[in-house]
């Protein structure tokens, strides 16, 4: 047995066999089952007797057989992955082959060549199917060989969630792996229609009426691999996901399948092609429909133009950067003020995108002297402003910051748009400017109604001289909540609390978010920009809301680690229990994306908010933060601090003058 286990992992090691090999192989079978046929028939000296005759015979339908292994290319298959359709390409074949065989023995006869009439028809027919049956077995010996060379002992026990053509799929393509990763010992179906049936030889169990945590004892298994098709459904079943977790099972979840490299005949590489598996992450399992955009139209507009990117160096900034730069943009301008994220953004546009010509820009946006001069030299056709300060608790400390960096640096950027003749303005805001508790979201606020009140004076002003839109520039704000793995999220700082075994922080056991993923959000951004006519506010479809306590637990239990525990901090500065999308005053209606709606807010006049935001910024130039605070919630009236040392400002009134009146 040493040896034949020496012998087969010598031949495993080696790449396919070249298609003529099989092909000779095949021949020779054929040669020799005709031989073997005969002599089985006639026995020894018959066959001795007429030893010429069979020769030629043999030697006839195993050229023959040729011709049949072209027709149904018998010979392409890689022989350790047989499968049935390789067998019964084997069938048709030898058929035709047979056919062909007894024509010529007839025609042979007819014209009385004796060198090829050794065989009867009875006998030809046989001897094709006695080479058959051995080009099946050699098959199905190489493939066990193949499957035994490749067993692991070590491999964990698994079983497969999905087992239609998915599942099947990525089972076979488990079994081809070497070495082998993972031991398949049945399937996991929320179908009906396969109860109690058997796949590969493996027993498929229905996840809605058997013991699923029962099953998973008995057979020890250690991993669970998720098919491409039962992806979202298992996002969607919470309940699913929990008996999985709980199970300590390890999460596999598939990507899409690649083509394996073979050129003429040979395999070049079988290590890095096929179903791509990645252990399953909590992003994984957050529950999200798919969203598509109209990344064409968005392509049309954004080619050929010159595209400046504010907050670049941040997660929304530069995804954004990513985006744009797959549409050909004629030249890229990206600003942030943090130097090495900007050092790595310049390192990998250089690698990623060489021929989209890029400037990197290290600054403030609120430095006008320096934004002047950027525009001036620059003239960008799209502006995408992502750069704000957007910690809740440090925003809280630092209201003059926010003031100056946000609202400040937001109206320097708008109104050189309008200088500079900037076709249009996208403004990324969040939802934590709807009914704002914090100084941060009401900074947020502000620059909303100071873009709106900008759009709205163009526009009227437009229709005075009687400008087509495309003569003026046209501000859009998109809202939208919190993204997955971005700067300051609570993914990767549960990550870090759990690698250091705890605890992990969680600030109330109610409080609930909504996720997004970053590239999912900036295709919406960029499809609501390019789109959008000016002055409306999008507001995104967050999905489903998370608990962030459940959350924390999913975390720790996918993460296999023990005794780590969760520990409720209490609500921080100027944070709520949930996140709004609308204003109790607000409204929405729909757009040209299911997934994107137009909050139908109040409008304010452009002198109004210009003199109260100009009072705003001379307040916070002197940095007295109580001062600073009351003047935004003087302007934006719904601005209610929570947990906050701000909240004995709110039920005052006010003793400024009066807060903002709306126009609409």
């Amino acid at each position: 047995m040493s040896v034949i286990k020496r012998f087969s992992n010598w031949y495993f090691s080696k790449n396919v066999l070249p298609y003529w090999v099989i092909l000779l192989v095949d021949t020779a079978i054929v040669f020799l089952s005709t031989a073997f046929t005969y002599w089985l028939i006639n026995r020894t000296q018959i066959t001795y007797d007429n030893r010429f005759a069979v020769f030629y015979t043999a030697l006839l339908y195993a050229i023959l057989s040729w011709l049949g292994a072209s027709i149904f290319k018998t010979y392409h298959g890689v022989l350790r992955y047989s499968s049935f359709v390789d067998l019964s390409k084997l069938i048709y074949a030898n058929i035709l082959s047979m056919a062909l065989a007894i024509v010529v023995s007839i025609i042979a006869k007819w014209q009385n060549i004796g060198a090829f009439t050794a065989m009867t028809y009875i006998d030809t027919a046989a001897s094709f199917l006695v080479a058959t049956l051995v080009m099946w077995a050699m098959r199905v010996v190489v493939k066990l060989m193949y499957d035994a060379t490749i067993a692991d002992g070590n491999a964990p026990r698994t079983m497969i969630y999905g087992a239609l053509s998915g599942g099947v799929g990525l089972a076979k393509y488990i079994r081809s792996q070497v070495p082998l990763r993972f031991e398949v010992r049945g399937f996991f179906s929320d179908s009906v229609k396969i109860k109690n049936a058997k796949l590969l030889d493996l027993k498929v169990y229905n996840v809605e009426t058997e013991d699923i945590s029962g099953i998973l004892e008995k057979e020890r298994i250690q991993a669970i691999l998720v098919s491409p098709s039962k992806v979202n459904a298992l996002r969607e079943n919470q309940k699913l996901q929990d008996l999985f977790i709980g199970s300590g099972c390890k999460l596999y979840i598939t990507h899409d399948a690649t083509e394996a490299p073979v050129k003429n005949g040979e395999m070049l590489s079988d290590e890095d092609f096929g179903m791509q598996l990645k252990e399953v992450s909590v992003e994984d399992l957050l529950p999200r429909s798919e969203i598509r955009v109209d990344l064409k139209s968005v392509g049309e507009q954004l080619n050929g133009k010159k595209v400046l990117i504010t907050g670049s160096a941040g997660s929304i900034g530069m995804e954004i950067v990513r985006q744009v730069a797959k549409f050909s943009p004629a030249s890229m301008l990206l600003i942030d003020q943090a130097e090495t994220p900007q050092h790595d953004l310049r390192l990998m546009m250089a690698r990623d995108f060489p021929n989209v010509q890029c400037e990197v820009v290290v600054t403030s946006v609120d430095r006008r002297t320096r934004m002047e001069h950027v525009f001036s030299a620059f003239r960008p056709e799209y502006v995408f402003h992502a750069a704000a300060y957007k910690h809740v608790p440090m925003m809280e400390d630092n209201p003059s910051e926010a003031v100056m960096n946000n609202v400040q640096g937001t109206r320097i950027l708008a109104d050189l748009s309008v200088q500079y003749g900037v076709k249009k303005f996208v403004m990324i805001s969040t939802d934590k400017a709807v009914n704002p508790t914090n100084v941060m979201g009401c900074s947020k606020r502000i620059c909303e109604i100071y873009v709106q009140s900008l759009d709205r004076k163009l526009k009227l002003e437009a229709m005075t001289t009687k400008r087509k839109p495309s003569d003026y520039t046209q501000f859009v704000t998109t809202r939208f909540g919190n993204v997955l793995g971005s700067n300051g999220s609570v993914i990767p700082l549960f990550r870090e609390q759990i690698k250091n075994g705890g605890p992990v922080t969680v600030t109330d056991e109610r409080i609930v978010r909504y996720f997004m993923l970053i590239p999912e959000a900036c295709k919406l951004v960029l499809e609501a920009g390019t789109k959008g006519n000016g002055g409306e506010i999008f507001v995104f479809d967050m999905g489903v809301p998370v608990k962030i306590a459940d959350l924390a637990k999913r975390m720790i239990a996918l993460s296999g680690a023990k005794n780590v525990k969760i520990e409720y901090t209490g609500l921080r500065e100027g944070e709520k229990l949930y996140e709004e999308v609308l204003n109790e005053k607000e409204s929405t209606k729909p757009t040209f994306h299911d997934k994107i709606r137009i909050a139908q807010v109040r409008e304010y006049d452009y002198d109004e908010v210009v003199s109260k935001l100009d009072d705003l910024v001379e307040t916070a130039r002197r940095f007295d933060d109580m001062e600073t605070v009351r003047k935004m919630k003087e302007i934006v009236p719904e601005f209610k601090s929570n947990n906050s040392k701000f909240e004995v400002l709110d039920g005052k009134g006010d003793s400024g003058g009066g807060g903002l009146i709306p126009v609409n």
